[in-house]
């Protein structure tokens, strides 16, 4: 899955509509009304698509549906053009880490009064936050999905391993009994900037904060860090992953599919990867949310998917808030659920995913989902990624102020104008 901002970015210019409602709801002339919604590529099969749409027509006469499917290269600019124009799509999906982004530049409407209507109260936090901008519901949630660990079933049990670990003792302990005998107990790279946010956001802190002066500060040098990277630090050690590369170099997958690992970190699609490297770890392959500090709760993990926007420039805003509705509605969340193994957008229908391990796992993780700081700049933190150049430093040893730099490195990065 695309992070949006990793494992999903998001957008592009084509609008049609016909008339129907103006964006303030009154009847800007007789007749039907099309509504044009973007969606990405691949978010949903053709056959939701078609379901869908065939569904909400039937549901909503004299309203029709053109959704069009988006590519995801160059789709940031594409929406940003589409939002500053006056003639925009009605319903536009966007990565959750965008939402900042895009109404920054004030071309999305504020859907704080629809949240009660929405059940926002249930809405998981990692797609829910990103989407609140300085106290407005500017995105409303779609779909997500989060990190978990796979795991060889097989070596867990010829380790005397019975039960997936519930807490990071528990995890330290068991990976250390699967790290023998030849085996690695858990391929963990070094820059795995996603797993370490999620001890971060467990020790109570983050990767950055924004002051009273709406100015925002880096915190990787904060004592919440400093025992985040310990924690990852004494993980990572327990395997072979390289300290000075990420998930891609090498592709942990291919990693895994020579057979000898017992444990990786990764979205639940990534065990498909490995079985098509490797046919033969079919049915060995399990999943369990990444453990928390207390039994009572799972690990924190990134949460990336998409939430939906109206934009402000859309002329039917009456009509493309019911396509909003529906898509975050429970009868379409529990169907894009189970037929893309999403977590729902509720924490309420998370049970829908009980019969799929991975998903299962996944929705578990959800609950104690977090996203990135919500800045509209954060997307020039990780275009040089200081957080991942921390890691390999702190790993390695190499800069004992590296905690400082990257923090100052974010600092700038978001607080530059533009």
């Amino acid at each position: 899955m695309r992070s949006r901002l990793l494992p999903l970015s998001l957008a592009a210019l084509t609008l049609l509509t016909a008339a129907g409602c103006s964006s303030s709801g009154s009847p800007a002339a007789a007749g039907p009304t099309e509504l044009t919604v973007w969606i990405m590529r691949d978010s949903l099969t053709d056959g939701l698509v078609q379901r869908f749409e065939a569904d909400f027509e039937a549901t909503h006469p004299g309203i029709t549906l053109k959704i069009q499917i988006q590519e995801w290269d160059g789709i940031g600019q594409k929406i940003t053009s589409a939002l500053a124009s006056k003639d925009a799509p009605d319903v536009i999906e966007v990565g959750n880490t965008q939402v900042a982004q895009y109404a920054a530049g004030g071309g999305v409407r504020d859907l704080s009064a629809k949240t009660a209507e929405l059940k926002g109260g249930d809405w998981i936090p990692g797609l829910a936050e990103p989407g609140k901008v300085d106290g407005k519901q500017y995105g409303i949630p779609w779909y997500a999905a989060n990190r978990v660990v796979i795991y060889r079933k097989d070596l867990f049990a010829q380790a005397g391993i019975t039960a997936p670990p519930k807490t990071r003792d528990e995890w330290i302990a068991a990976t250390e009994k699967l790290n023998t005998g030849g085996n690695e107990g858990i391929y963990l790279p070094g820059q795995n900037w996603f797993a370490l946010s999620g001890f971060l956001w467990d020790e109570g802190g983050d990767l950055a904060v924004k002051g009273s002066d709406g100015k925002w500060q880096g915190a990787l040098d904060t004592p919440q860090a400093a025992a985040a990277v310990a924690f990852y630090r004494k993980l990572q050690a327990l395997g072979h992953g390289p300290k000075d590369s990420d998930e891609g170099k090498p592709l942990q997958a291919e990693v895994v599919a020579q057979g000898k690992t017992a444990q990786v970190i990764s979205t639940p699609g990534g065990a498909g990867a490995i079985l098509k490297a490797n046919p033969a770890l079919k049915d060995k392959l399990g999943f369990f949310p990444i453990p928390g500090k207390t039994a009572d709760k799972p690990g924190a993990v990134f949460t990336g998917g998409s939430d939906l926007v109206v934009p402000e420039a859309s002329r039917h805003a009456d009509a493309a808030y019911q396509v909003v509705k529906e898509l975050a509605g429970e009868k379409w969340q529990t169907e894009i659920a189970k037929e893309m193994s999403y977590v729902p957008n509720r924490t309420s229908l998370a049970g829908v995913l009980s019969g799929n391990e991975g998903a299962a796992a996944m929705a578990a993780g959800a609950v104690n989902g977090h996203a990135t700081p919500n800045s509209p700049n954060w997307a020039a933190v990780e275009a040089n990624n200081p957080i991942k150049q921390f890691l390999t430093q702190v790993l390695t040893g190499a800069d004992p102020a590296a905690g400082r730099r990257a923090s100052e490195a974010i600092t700038k990065a978001l607080n530059s104008a533009g």
